[in-house]
């Protein structure tokens, strides 16, 4: 009996405490480990939906870009086409003033023969002074219609029908024609603002290489400013009693002056001149 039990306690305290420790340490490494995981999972859960929406932030504003994008496209296309169609305009009035031109040419020359062999018979009958000189002044007067006409027909017209005079001859020659008054300007950019008819003119800026100039005009205490408009390009507005339009032409620009003229409806030149005098005394 005593030896069984002896060798029962040998067996027992033979067992070391080391494999206990090891068995818990490994327990805990265990529990550690699956913890780090848990933590590493969540982890990548959280930045895969961060990513997910930045990517979409993204997407949303690359589609609101190409949006916008195609509008501005579909803009653009809609101002060429306007552009496109007022130059087939232009093109199509250009090349009715071509043939119009040509047949009043034509139609002139055949007066004028016609005229001249009407003065060689009336000077083969008649060789009174009188006469001949009476025949020359009709020769004299056609040939300045001719002339006239011919001139008429080189300038432009605006939108509003009126002719657009690009230097002084052609602004004498609108005169002659009597439908309105034109006052010839020059005014220059620190000179401030000038009179001319019933208005005040002050140039602001102009560019060369462009022929292009910046006006300020004050009409009937309004004042408005005209920027970036092309030489030989017609302004037009309206003051107070006037039905028609006054119109404001740039024929020249340098660094610093801008020439033209301004023209006057008949019917509101005196109010014009008027407007002069009172503001000259």
């Amino acid at each position: 009996m005593s030896e069984y039990q002896e060798t029962n306690i040998q067996s027992t305290t033979g067992t070391p405490r080391w494999v206990g420790l090891a068995v818990a340490v490994l327990g805990g490494v265990s529990l550690l480990g699956l913890g780090v995981g848990v933590s590493a999972l969540s982890h990548a859960n959280s930045v895969e939906t961060s990513t997910q929406a930045s990517l979409k932030q993204q997407n949303d504003a690359l589609t609101q870009r190409l949006a916008k994008d195609d509008e501005i496209n579909q803009q653009l296309q809609s101002d060429l086409k306007v552009v496109t169609d007022k130059l087939n305009v232009t093109q199509a009035d250009l090349i009715a003033a071509r043939k119009a031109s040509k047949s009043n040419v034509v139609t002139y020359d055949k007066k004028l023969n016609a005229l001249g062999q009407d003065v060689n018979q009336k000077l083969a009958g008649k060789a009174n002074a009188e006469d001949v000189a009476k025949l020359g002044t009709d020769v004299n007067g056609v040939r300045t219609d001719l002339d006239a006409t011919n001139g008429n027909l080189a300038m432009a017209k605006s939108e509003m029908g009126t002719l657009i005079a690009r230097n002084h001859d052609e602004i004498d020659q609108l005169r002659r024609m009597g439908q309105r008054d034109y006052f010839e300007f020059t005014v220059t950019r620190k000179g401030g603002a000038q009179h001319v008819g019933g208005i005040q003119v002050e140039l602001k800026d102009t560019n060369t290489k462009k022929n292009q100039y910046t006006i300020n005009v004050l009409a009937d205490d309004k004042n408005f400013e005209k920027k970036n408009r092309s030489v030989n390009e017609p302004i037009f507005f309206y003051t107070g009693g006037t039905r028609q339009a006054l119109e404001l032409v740039v024929n020249k620009v340098t660094k610093t002056t801008a020439t033209g003229y301004l023209s006057i409806p008949k019917s509101a030149g005196t109010t014009a001149a008027a407007n002069t005098s009172g503001s000259g005394n």
